[in-house]
Formats: C-alpha cells, structure tokens, sequence
C-alpha cells in the first residue's frame, strides 16, 4: 500500500481560492468563507437564482469539494472495507452515494464513490471533511494492494444543474448525454475540455458535474455561460445551493449528518449494505443500529412546512404539548413553496405527516408547523 497524503491546506489561515475566483469577482459576487475556501454565496438575488435552476439552468463551482483517488488490484476491497456501501457491485462508468462512519456507527462524511475504471475509484467527499476522510482512507488502506492519493488540488468541478442543462451541455459535447444515467459518468470532451461528465447533483434537478484540470476552469466556464445565455442560464451561488438541497430532502453534513448520528438515525439506513461479504469499519455498531430503528426509533428526520412568515433555523426546539419533542437541523425560506420549511429530528411519536400540535419555539414563540414526509419538492420527471 503507498499513499500520497500530502495536505494541501494552507498553513497561513488564509482560505483556499477556486481557479474560477477572479470569474466569481468579475460577476460581482458576494465571497464567503465556506470550509476553508472563498466562495461565492450569491451573484444577486438568491430567488432568482434558485428560480432559475429550478426552471431554466444554473451554473456552480464546486470546487471546494474534495477529491480523492484509489487505484490498484486492492482499491474496491479496500472500500468495501473502508465504507458501508458495497461498492465492488459498482459497475464502470457508474456511481453511488455512500457514507464512510467511525467504529461506533458515527457519520465521518456521505460521498459520492464513481468507478473510473476496473481498479481506479475517485471519492468526492464534503470540503469541510475531505481531510477527515483522506486520513481515514490512508488509515483503513492498510494491507491492501491500493493507493490512496489526494488529488484536491486535481479537479475543478464545475456543475451546470435545471431543466435545460442537457441542451446546454448537448450544444458543447459529443458525448452520449441522452445514454448516461443518473449516477454514472463517462469521459468525454466540453468546449474542448478534457472532462468527467457525471450525471449527478444537489439541486434535486437534472444536471451535470464536470471534473476538469484547473487550467481549463476558466475556459469552459465561459463556454458553458455562453451557451446556456439563449434559455437563461445564471451563475449560482452556496446560498441558493442550500436552499434547492433543503426543499430536495438531501442532507448536508453538520445539519442533519454528524458523527453522533448513525447512517440509521439519519433515515438513511438504506445506504449500508451488511450483505457485502466480509467486515467493514463500524459494521458491528451499526448492526445494533439497525435493530433499534426497527424496534424503537428515537427520533425521525421529516419535513416542516410553516404556517406562518417566521423561518425557523438550525438548532430552533421543536415542541408539542408544552414539550420540546426536537431540533430543527435546517430551516430557510422556500422560494418554491412560498413558506419557511426546515428539517428536524423529531421524537417518532411526533414524526408521523400531519402530526397535531407541532410547533417550533422561534425566540420564545411557538409558531404552527405542518409535519410531511420529506422531500418538500420532486421534480416532474
């Protein structure tokens, strides 16, 4: 097993720049500190922004997210062990939403796992825990036949997500876009970019993610604009990114995923896979996991729509009867809906849609809330 972990964190404390950061000012957009990165958070009006992506395209840089590669004879083994999804099933040119946990069931990060090829594997995890994850995988790499390397600083990932992104990307690729499933990616070339063009996103929108070298961000930024400027097609921001995920139902981690939290507590049990053979990091935990939200859930992720103006926010207690039964873990102003929405851990009693007599104490008011089965929104299909 040999590693190249090399961090690639400033020493200084400054925050990491995009290769797209002077595009980003040149649009005029408001920059915010996000994981150690300075991002952009809005170019204008958030509303539109999510307005757009959810009717027309919206264009994002993700490339504060962190990228990981394993290659070798040992690579799926190695996840196989190192994750709880059972990855070795992942056929090539697919893809597949996992999470990697501690020894006590704990979320570290949810992933995105794409198989490049037969023995090369590229992990996309969150940018406020890649290095969590990359010493992790350095870690658990341990006698295997793989290698585990950062390449964070390999990728710019550039993401075009709504309803006309496929003609957008269509007008700039050969490539076989109506052929690619959700969750797969094939190679291929954009504007003459070398890219992975992966069916994949966080918008709960069709869209892509394009992985490119840094040198060429730059380049097919300015030709996805380009194209997409005929059907409306606006550069977006963290700010709207949040909101279109939380109307999606998709978790983010340190709201609704932690390290206190199993993959079972979070409602997403679904994602481990005890059938793989062999043992894999927390399996035991998580086993009794599994046995305790079959039996007695203690609380349950679900939906809540306001009745009022008054948006709840991460941390706000839900209450029921004179009693706190909860914890709001997002909570913003939906622009699709037209009300406040959050997401909350709820006792299971509680936790059932239309539930009576819930409410969330906002600054010592207990403002009505209607309790739903997530997500607020799906996309017509």
């Amino acid at each position: 097993m040999s590693t190249d972990a090399r961090p690639t964190d400033p020493t200084d404390g400054a925050p990491r720049r995009s290769p797209l950061d002077a595009t980003h000012r040149s649009l005029g957009a408001t920059m915010t500190d996000f994981a150690g990165w300075d991002m952009p958070l809005r170019y204008g009006s958030e509303r539109d922004e999510h307005q757009a992506v959810r009717t027309r395209a919206g264009l994002f840089d993700l490339s504060h997210m962190g990228e990981i590669t394993l290659t070798g004879p040992g690579a799926a083994a190695l996840l196989d062990y190192a994750l709880v999804g059972n990855i070795g099933t992942v056929g090539v040119g697919r893809a597949r939403y996992t999470m990697i946990c501690r020894e006590d069931g704990g979320i570290l990060d949810d992933l995105i796992v794409y198989r490049l090829a037969e023995s090369e594997y590229l992990v996309v995890a969150n940018a406020s825990n890649a290095q969590t994850v990359l010493d992790a995988l350095v870690e658990r790499a341990e006698g295997f036949d793989a290698e585990v390397r950062d390449d964070r600083d390999a990728y710019a990932l550039i993401a075009v997500q709504g309803p006309e992104s496929p003609g957008i990307l269509k007008s700039l690729t050969d490539a076989d876009l109506d052929g690619l499933k959700y969750y797969a990616g094939l190679p291929g070339t954009v504007a003459g970019v070398p890219a992975l063009i992966a069916r994949t996103g966080y918008t709960g929108e069709d869209g892509f993610e394009l992985f490119v070298e840094p040198a060429h961000a730059e380049r097919l930024w300015a030709a996805l604009t380009e194209a997409g400027a005929g059907v409306g097609l606006v550069p977006c921001g963290l700010s709207c990114r949040d909101t279109l995920r939380l109307e999606a139902g998709m978790p983010l981690y340190g709201n609704e995923l932690t390290t206190a939290l199993t993959p079972f507590d979070a409602g997403l049990g679904r994602v481990v896979k005890f059938e793989k053979g062999g043992d894999f990091v927390g399996r035991a935990a998580l086993s009794a996991a599994a046995e305790r939200a079959e039996t007695a859930p203690p609380r349950k992720l679900v939906g809540l729509i306001a009745e009022g103006r008054r948006v709840p926010r991460a941390g706000y207690p839900v209450v029921a009867d004179g009693a706190v039964i909860g914890e709001v873990t997002s909570g913003a102003p939906s622009p699709t809906l037209g009300k406040p929405i959050a997401m909350a851990y709820v006792d299971a009693t509680h936790a059932t849609p239309g539930a009576a007599g819930v409410g969330v104490d906002i600054r010592g008011s207990h403002e009505p809330y209607q309790v739903i089965a997530l997500p607020f929104y799906r996309r017509q299909k």
